[in-house]
């Protein structure tokens, strides 16, 4: 069966610059191996499918990277929005609809910037599990910022969330992937993100997510949508939100030869909200 087919760059300014999606249209009657198996084909960090929505959602997507299903991911979600408002999938009410996916009802807002859609969604609230007791993977550990810990926080992903000394030492570390995927497999983690203050011109932090163990086996992820929503819930919490407002820039992929920009957004609720452009690169049809 021929089933439409798009390929989004999210959180990309221009194409090339963010993080791969591929958006499977007209999927009702793929089982989920069929599912799992097309994405490990495609084999991108991300790949989600639309369903039939049930009642109180206007569209209802899957995740699955090319190991398993994702409840929530974020780039995955805000480029599901965008297709869904500029394909007519869904229409937007005062610039709202509501997504569903494994992690449940999740609220979204479809802005203009010219001619240009800017989808941003609301992540699921996330909560600290555990802090890490030990020594952590090679490399990381002289990392960290002084006196800083790694907490695992759930936002549906668990991440790793590590604070680096410096935004310097975070771009030109060389990640033991080895260490880093044992570390995911052992504690049943998405895999770690780690973060640092910057002052750039058009963003306040700069982040990495390594994911390298079984879970998604993406051993670096160009720009990460549910790891920033986690760091944003953490900063949050410990009133350090860059600037001291309530919304930032992240940076992420420069090392990946990638220049992505995650807007996040914290409401007054605490809540933590994603954002960013998102470029159509591929349109077409796939037979599976």
């Amino acid at each position: 069966m021929a089933r439409r087919y798009m390929q989004l760059d999210v959180f990309a300014a221009r194409p090339g610059q963010g993080n791969p999606l591929g958006v499977v249209l007209d999927a009702q009657d793929l089982d989920t191996a069929s599912m799992q198996a097309l994405a490990a084909w495609l084999n991108l960090s991300e790949t989600v499918f639309f369903l039939p929505p049930d009642a109180g959602a206007d569209y209802r997507i899957r995740i699955f990277t090319p190991g398993s299903e994702l409840p929530f991911a974020g780039h995955p979600s805000v480029g599901a929005a965008w297709a869904a408002a500029q394909l007519d999938l869904a229409q937007p009410r005062d610039g709202a609809l509501v997504q569903q996916c494994g992690a449940g009802l999740l609220p979204v807002r479809i802005e203009a910037e010219g001619t240009r859609l800017l989808p941003s969604v609301r992540s699921p609230r996330a909560r600290e599990l555990a802090r890490h007791q030990g020594t952590l993977p090679a490399g990381l550990e002289a990392l960290a910022a002084p006196g800083s810990t790694a907490a695992l926080w759930d936002n549906g992903p668990r991440w790793w969330l590590l604070e680096a000394a410096s935004a310097a030492q975070l771009r030109s570390l060389r990640p033991d992937f080895s260490g880093i995927a044992a570390w995911s497999n052992a504690t049943a983690s998405t895999g770690v993100a780690v973060f640092a203050f910057e002052d750039g011109d058009d963003h306040q932090l700069a982040v990495r997510a390594f994911c390298p163990g079984d879970a998604v086996n993406v051993p670096e992820d160009p720009v990460t949508g549910s790891a920033n929503a986690a760091i944003g819930a953490c900063l949050h919490r410990q009133g350090r939100l860059p600037g001291g407002g309530h919304a930032y820039v992240a940076s992420q992929g420069r090392e990946l030869g990638r220049d992505g920009r995650v807007a996040v957004r914290v409401d007054t609720d605490g809540e933590v909200w994603i954002g960013g452009r998102v470029q159509q690169v591929i349109a077409g049809t796939l037979d599976w």
